[in-house]
């Protein structure tokens, strides 16, 4: 029987043909692609020809499409509608990876006609992008101890080998414990929680197979039963078990894993000649250094804490008024904020949230790029991996430009968090090649689905990063959309959300799920008004966050990250009543993967400029001026990473911007 992974896909926009592809395909078709990958490789590496910059780098861009494809579907399902079978796959693919990928860093071969080309670049006659392409090629390679040799290159394979296993062991240990813990509700635990959340709780009940609603720890379930059950017992035993994610001892916990990923890549920098791993991954970044982005957190974190101690004397205050005695604790946090927003702003979530239908805030985001960018969307019929996922073929003037997939609602099969990710890159090289993209949210289900307005702020950043790889326009695929610096990615994305935050797209779009009347003015005008409530927590929260990644690989790997992040925390004097964002144990960011290890700080990094980039259409007087939407898209979203990601910028704005935007747009200091 023919595997269809490994066959010519003649469907609409050559998607994956998920209907008829099974789990039994996945090896079988990973063997046959990462054997033909092997099998480039040695030709490109064995040719008697001179290297030139088309029968090495352009012909190493052209290999591995096989391989891609395989990839780009298997990683998909396996982290959007996981099971046992996908998840022995990914243990057993990943330490493959890594090792294939060592293995062609590694060939002396290979590695000699990069670098002859390297030196001769000035000769060779290349494009930029072309220029670029070769610099950033030696880099990684480079980087990944290509010229390493003997006992030094076998113990940085073993490395990278065993990272891909522990990044895959953390990743699914957080996933067992995030589908394993739910809290059963009954009837008089529904006490103040608001209708939508009842049925939304209703709707996890179903889907884990019990007849009445229960909480589980996503967060579109959990965050909300925080700001509405008056039951403060059931408030910290759903706050304990979403913080103790991945943390709560036995098969499933991390923190031993956490420990050994910190010790390998802080020997995994040494080996490459850097002072810790902080330096290392740093390097490539628009940071440069560990010293700058300490510099940025810490002018955020001084006034964040001041005003986060300062609201945190108001709600203790509001839980002395209840009659409890005792400190303010974090599981009192988001109940007492709740409150106090709708004491001072009178905006209750609960009378916000069906005004905010998942339906009509896709249909914003569309409508945004519509008048931003000229992109159309059309609804397509196609087979996809899960029965919540839905399609859309992305065009402008009648030209196809990419399939948009996206995937909203929370499941116990789907990694936590919201994610976006190609599965098929832009590219002109070796063939025109639009891209299939994909965004992934843990939203709770309803009829119709509601969103908080944390969650539509979610949506809008993630096609945000969409449009990053819908609207790039560069010749190779590894440059192409979100293939940049780590801590310039977030730009388009966190910059997208701006327009849900614009009048006239909340007037338009934010209508009732019942009547299908507009939000009413003054609500969106307490909406607008209280768009900074609570950045203090948030702030600190989030930078409490990215100071532990900073710190964990500065200096020496700590082996008990725990007293580390504790040591840490006390360090920058952590509000007794807020806890990180993400705490070691449930940390994917920087434990799942490479990816933002030493890099989660780049959100803020990033919100420095999307703060000054939306400024430059205020200044035009128009959230959709055409002249600066055409000169985002000429300078930014279109180029990918075929230039230097702060020259992009600079041609943009003219300018780096300071931290000042970023703190007046966050509200913590006077605008």
């Amino acid at each position: 029987m023919t595997n269809p992974l490994l066959q010519d896909w003649d469907t609409p926009f050559q998607l994956a043909p998920f209907d008829q592809i099974s789990d039994e395909d996945f090896r079988p078709a990973f063997d046959a692609a990462l054997a033909a990958h092997k099998d480039e490789i040695a030709a490109i590496a064995d040719t008697p020809e001179p290297p030139t910059f088309a029968n090495t780098i352009e012909a190493m861009e052209a290999a591995g499409e096989l391989l891609d494809r395989v990839l780009g579907t298997f990683f998909t399902v396996a982290g959007a509608d996981s099971n046992e079978t996908r998840e022995a796959l990914q243990r057993e693919f990943s330490p493959r990876l890594a090792a294939h990928s060592a293995e062609i860093t590694g060939n002396t071969v290979l590695f000699q006609r990069i670098e002859t080309l390297w030196a001769q670049r000035d000769d060779l006659g290349l494009t930029d992008e072309q220029a670029r392409v070769l610099m950033l090629t030696r880099r990684g390679f480079v980087r990944s101890g290509a010229a390493l040799q003997g006992a030094e290159a076998e113990r940085m394979t073993e490395i990278k080998s065993r990272l891909a296993v522990l990044g895959t062991e953390f990743t699914q240990n957080l996933l067992a414990d995030e589908r394993e813990w739910h809290m059963e509700l009954s009837e008089d635990d529904l006490e103040g929680l608001p209708g939508w959340l009842v049925s939304a709780a209703r709707e996890a009940g179903r889907e884990k197979g019990l007849a009445g609603p229960v909480i589980t720890t996503s967060r579109s379930l959990a965050t909300p039963f925080l700001q509405s059950s008056p039951r403060r017992e059931l408030r910290e035993k759903v706050w304990r078990a979403f913080t103790s994610r991945g943390g709560r001892g036995g098969k499933t916990d991390n923190r031993a894993i956490a420990a050994e990923i910190l010790a390998l890549r802080k020997e995994r920098a040494a080996l490459l000649g850097y002072e810790d791993f902080a330096h290392y991954k740093l390097e490539t970044e628009m940071a440069g250094t560990p010293d700058a982005v300490r510099k940025l957190l810490m002018d955020v974190w001084t006034p964040a804490r001041t005003q986060a101690m300062a609201d945190a004397a108001v709600l203790e205050n509001m839980l002395h008024a209840d009659g409890i005695t005792g400190p303010l604790e974090p599981w009192d946090w988001h109940y007492y904020a709740a409150k106090r927003r709708q004491a001072e702003h009178n905006l209750d979530e609960a009378q916000l949230k069906p005004y905010l239908q998942l339906d009509r805030m896709i249909e914003a985001a569309f409508t945004c790029a519509n008048r931003l960018f000229g992109l159309d969307f059309a609804p397509l019929d196609v087979a996809l991996y899960h029965p919540d996922c839905r399609a859309w073929e992305v065009t402008r003037n009648g030209e196809h430009v990419a399939v948009f997939i996206g995937d909203y609602f929370a499941r116990g099969s789907k990694r936590s968090g919201a994610w976006c990710s190609a599965m098929r890159g832009q590219a002109r090289f070796p063939r025109q090649q639009a891209p299939v993209v994909i965004n992934v949210c843990n939203f709770a289900k309803g009829d119709p689905a509601l969103l908080s307005y944390d969650d539509a702020r979610t949506l809008f950043h993630e096609f945000g990063h969409a449009l990053h790889q819908m609207l790039s326009d560069v010749t190779y695929e590894s440059i192409s959309g979100t293939s940049v610096a780590r801590d310039f990615v977030e730009l388009p994305s966190q910059l997208y959300e701006h327009w849900l935050e614009v009048p006239e797209v909340i007037r338009e779009f934010a209508t009732h799920a019942e009547t299908g009347d507009a939000m009413p003015q003054d609500m969106l005008d307490k909406v607008l008004e209280a768009a900074n409530f609570d950045q203090g927590f948030q702030t600190v929260e989030y930078v409490a966050s990215a100071l532990v990644d900073l710190e964990f690989h500065s200096g020496p790997a700590p082996a008990d990250p725990m007293q580390k992040q504790a040591e840490i925390l006390e360090q920058i004097g952590m509000p007794r009543a807020i806890a990180m964002r993400h705490a070691t144990p449930h940390f994917a960011h920087v434990f799942s993967g490479d990816g933002y290890s030493a890099g989660y700080y780049s959100y803020m990094w990033s919100e420095v400029m999307d703060a000054d980039a939306f400024e430059a259409f205020r200044e035009a007087g128009d959230a959709f001026d055409t002249d600066t939407a055409q000169a985002l898209e000429a300078h930014i979203l279109s180029r990918g990473g075929s230039v230097d990601a702060a020259e992009l910028y600079e041609r943009f704005r003219g300018r780096l911007p300071g931290v000042e935007a970023l703190l007046k747009g966050r509200g913590l200091i006077a605008a």
